[in-house]
């Protein structure tokens, strides 16, 4: 089915999608596509990208528009609850449950349930979905009664769900099942001069709102707008905008110097590595196994220039000079001083062998936790979005209730 770049732009306009970036128009032509038919739809796309906006897109050009839509998160629903939420229960059939109740599959009946943050759904009710999927049947928790329903599913997620499936937490047959057509979202920091627009209309929309004079960007602030990278995407140049509105009201001109003072620095935590479709890549501990893995390389490449060196003690200045970088980031106890001391050392080479699997082993135990690390990282996203758990876990990758669980784990409520 051909759609004309007319239709699109009247698709983007009724619901609210603004930008005209050629990734962000084949997403919604895409999407346009896909919604007459009955298939499953995965969203993929960073978090705060507007992926929910694309699920109405689906379900309001699709034959079920007069069915009801229902937009579930999965990553907020508690692991002991996701089950009966959607799928129901019985009266009786856990403490608490005091009558029986009907979940989403059922009371949506004829419509479109979007799941995102799938990647968050729990093994035992990904079964239970992909049943849904298949054959359009369910059972109720404490019930043996099988049941049919008539519903299209609509799934995202900010994570790459096949590494989920090699890593064992997500069924690849799920996976097969929901990514009939894929839709990917762009980040912000991809969509060139959208960001201007979306800023206009933010300003626009604040303005009104609190009856403020609308804010506009000079030209420098615009060349700093476009270049900022937006980790948090749509949601956080919204918030951004609303700040600059109501703190600079005073100023309608925005200028590259005003606008630097709400441009937040730099985290200092590691940047999210992507996969060649540009999607995060990224899970609960996969940032600590990352910084683990790369530690433990700079250890073994400093073991084979001791050796080397050790071998031949008139080459070991250049080999240090020539591998100066390794040095950066490894356990301070061990010092430059220490490091020239075992490659002049006149030692054997098996003894020089034992001394850096000792020193490797050191650094192991003093820095290598992954306990540690992980504790770190969680304090550190805490001071830096301060105390705002929403936020933290947006830093970290991962969601409001992991982190919520790891909060309490290691005892940081204040």
């Amino acid at each position: 089915m051909a759609i004309s770049e007319s239709e699109i732009q009247s698709v983007k306009q009724r619901f609210g999608v603004i930008g005209n970036s050629p990734l962000l128009n084949n997403a919604v032509r895409v999407a346009m596509q896909v919604a007459p038919t009955d298939m499953s739809v995965l969203i993929t796309g960073e978090s705060g990208s507007g992926k929910e906006s694309f699920s109405k897109i689906i379900h309001h050009l699709s034959a079920r528009k007069h069915g009801q839509f229902i937009a579930i998160n999965c990553g907020s629903i508690p692991e002991g609850t996701i089950d009966s939420e959607l799928f129901g229960h019985e009266k009786g059939s856990f403490t608490g449950a005091h009558e029986s109740r009907k979940g989403y599959f059922e009371v949506t009946n004829g419509g479109t349930i979007f799941l995102d943050e799938i990647g968050e759904m729990p093994l035992g009710t990904q079964a239970r979905l992909l049943r849904v999927l298949e054959n359009g049947e369910f059972i109720k928790v404490g019930s043996s009664k099988v049941q049919k329903t008539d519903v299209r599913v609509v799934a995202a997620t900010n994570v790459n769900l096949l590494v989920k499936v090699e890593q064992g937490k997500f069924r690849e047959d799920l996976y097969y099942r929901l990514s009939t057509v894929p839709i990917y979202v762009p980040p912000l920091r991809e969509r060139g001069k959208d960001v201007e627009l979306l800023f206009r209309k933010f300003a626009t929309d604040f303005a009104e709102k609190y009856k403020v004079k609308p804010i506009a960007l000079t030209e420098d602030a615009k060349s700093l707008l476009v270049k900022y990278r937006f980790p948090g995407n749509i949601r956080q140049l919204k918030n951004m905008v609303e700040q600059i509105s109501v703190l600079s009201s005073d100023n309608a001109e925005i200028t590259g110097e005003i606008l630097a003072h709400y441009i937040p620095k730099e985290t200092s935590l590691p940047a999210l590595y992507k996969d060649q479709n540009g999607v995060d890549n990224i899970s609960e501990r996969e940032i600590l196994y990352k910084i683990l893995f790369d530690l433990r390389k700079d250890m073994n490449d400093l073991k084979k220039i001791v050796l080397e060196g050790a071998a031949n003690p008139a080459h070991a200045a250049q080999l240090v000079k020539e591998h100066a970088g390794l040095f950066e980031g490894i356990d301070e106890n061990i010092s430059a001083a220490q490091q020239v001391t075992y490659l002049d050392s006149p030692t054997t080479q098996t003894e020089t062998e034992e001394e850096v699997q000792d020193i490797t082993h050191e650094a192991e135990d003093d820095s290598l936790s992954i306990v540690k690390k992980e504790k770190e990282l969680i304090m550190r996203a805490l001071r830096k979005n301060n105390n705002k758990r929403k936020y933290a876990a947006r830093d970290l990758g991962i969601s409001e209730r992991t982190l919520y669980r790891k909060i309490k784990e290691y005892e940081l409520e204040e």
